[in-house]
């Protein structure tokens, strides 16, 4: 997997991973919506932690500063 997601893209998935996890255990987005929430968390983890989006190599995007696969 070549990395495709740079720096400031995955502060912005923490973020968000960080809100729907907050929405998620506050009790905020229960049920189908805290699952959804549950979900987006988990994929902007995951995109993060790898510096890996499917979708992003589906559309040939980049972030990263560095050449892709270096």
């Amino acid at each position: 997997m070549k990395k495709n997601v740079g720096t400031n893209d995955k502060i912005v998935r923490y973020v968000i991973a960080a809100v729907a996890l907050y929405l998620y255990f506050a009790g905020i987005a229960t049920g189908t919506l805290g699952i959804v929430a549950l979900v987006v968390a988990a994929a902007a983890i995951l995109t993060s932690v790898f510096s890996f989006c499917g979708l992003y190599a589906v559309l040939g995007i980049s972030t990263c500063k560095v050449e892709p696969g270096k």
